[in-house]
C-alpha cells in the first residue's frame, strides 16, 4: 500500500515515506512555492555565542547533508552562513536562508520597521553573511510606530530589489496579518508569505486556532515555529528573563508536566526533544520547525524525531495525539467548536 499524503492549505503536502534523514520532507512555506525542509536549523542562541566556529560550520555542513535546507539567521545573530557557501555540495541556490529585522542597533533609527531600518537594516544583514539576497526576510514583530503601509511598501521594495525572494512575519497578531495583507492587496503590492510563530506544548492557541481560522478568510499563512522548550536556554548567560519565567509558578507547574512527558517518551523509545519536535510537526499550521543546537549529537538526535511522526502522527485523532492533550489540559478550540 501507498504511504499517505496529507493536503494542507495552501496545496502543502507531507509525504510520511521518508526513509531516512537525507528525505526530510519537504513542505510549501506558507502561500508561496518554496519548498523548505520540515526541520530548519535556527541560530537565535547557539551560533556565534555558545558555540565555536568550527562547531557553528560542522552542524550546518551536518544539517545540510541530511536534508536540511532551511537556516534561520536575524541581523543581530552573529552567524557564519558564510562559511556554508564554501563547502562542498553547498550551491546558494539548494538552500534557504531567513533573517529578521526589527531590532539592530542602539540608535532609534536602528531598530523597528521603518522604511529606512528595513532596508539599511537587511542590507547589513546581506553585508556580515557575505550574501547577495535572503530568501525570506521577516518583519520580526510589529512596529507601532510604524504605519502598517509604510511596512509593507519598503518589503515590497526590499524584494524589487533582489534583496529578498519573499517576506514574512513573526510573532505578529492574526489582526496585524491581516491588516498586511489587506495593505498589500489594496496597493497592489507584495503581501507576507508566512508566520514565524512560537509553538510548543505550552503556546498552542495561535499555531492551532487562530492561524488556521486566519487562513479560512485570506488564503494565508501556514506557519514554521520555533519548537525549542525555553527551559533549555534558561540557564545560560544573558537570558535571566528566561530563567525567571521558568521558576514562576506557571513554568514550575510546566515543569512538572515536562517530567510527566519524558515518561511517555520513555515509553515510545524515544527522546523528550524528539516527542516535542513530532508534536509541533504533526500540525496543520506548522511548514517547519526551528532546531536549536549546539552540539552534533543534538542535531542528530533532532533529526530522528521524523521517525517518530511517521510512528505516531499520521491522524489527529492518534492515541498518542489524545494523551498527550489529556495531559497538558490546554488544548485550545475554536470559535465553531465552542460554538457546537
Amino acid at each position: 500500500t501507498g504511504s499517505p499524503v496529507l493536503m494542507w492549505p495552501g496545496g502543502i503536502r507531507r509525504d510520511h515515506s521518508c526513509s531516512s534523514h537525507r528525505d526530510l520532507e519537504r513542505m510549501n512555506m506558507g502561500k508561496s512555492g518554496l519548498r523548505v525542509s520540515c526541520l530548519g536549523l535556527g541560530t537565535w542562541v547557539t551560533f556565534g555565542s555558545q558555540i565555536s566556529d568550527e562547531m557553528a560550520e560542522n552542524l550546518m555542513a551536518i544539517a545540510y547533508e541530511n536534508g536540511v535546507n532551511l537556516f534561520d539567521t536575524a541581523e543581530v545573530y552573529k552567524v557564519y552562513i558564510s562559511l556554508v557557501t564554501h563547502c562542498v555540495l553547498f550551491r546558494r541556490s539548494s538552500f534557504v536562508i531567513t533573517t529578521k529585522i526589527y531590532w539592530g542597533g542602539q540608535a532609534e533609527t536602528e531598530r523597528g520597521l521603518s522604511r529606512k531600518h528595513i532596508i539599511e537594516g537587511l542590507r547589513g544583514s546581506l553585508s556580515r553573511l557575505q550574501l547577495d539576497y535572503v530568501d525570506i526576510v521577516f518583519a520580526n514583530r510589529n512596529d507601532v510606530n510604524s504605519p502598517m503601509e509604510e511596512i509593507v511598501r519598503a518589503m515590497t521594495f526590499v524584494i524589487n530589489q533582489g534583496m529578498a525572494m519573499y517576506w514574512g512575519t513573526s510573532r505578529w497578531s492574526a489582526m496585524e496579518i491581516m491588516e498586511a495583507y489587506s495593505v498589500a492587496r489594496q496597493f497592489n503590492l507584495i503581501p507576507p508569505v508566512c508566520e514565524q510563530a512560537e509553538y510548543h506544548y505550552f503556546q498552542r492557541d495561535k499555531v492551532e486556532v487562530q492561524l488556521p481560522e486566519l487562513y479560512h478568510k485570506i488564503g494565508q499563512t501556514p506557519s514554521y515555529s520555533d519548537g525549542v522548550p525555553e527551559c533549555s536556554r534558561a540557564a545560560m548567560k544573558g537570558y535571566q528573563w528566561l530563567k525567571e519565567r521558568v521558576n514562576s509558578e506557571d513554568g514550575r507547574r510546566q515543569l512538572v508536566k515536562i517530567k510527566e512527558l519524558h515518561l511517555v517518551a520513555d515509553r515510545l523509545g524515544c527522546t523528550a526533544a524528539q516527542l516535542a519536535i513530532a508534536w509541533c510537526l504533526r500540525s496543520e499550521g506548522v511548514s517547519s520547525v526551528l532546531l536549536g543546537v549546539s552540539t552534533t549529537e543534538q542535531l542528530l538526535e533532532n533529526l530522528g524525531a521524523l521517525r517518530v511522526l511517521s510512528f505516531l502522527f499520521f491522524s489527529s485523532s492518534s492515541y498518542i495525539n489524545i494523551s498527550i492533550d489529556a495531559l497538558l489540559g490546554n488544548k485550545p478550540h475554536s470559535k465553531k467548536e465552542l460554538r457546537s
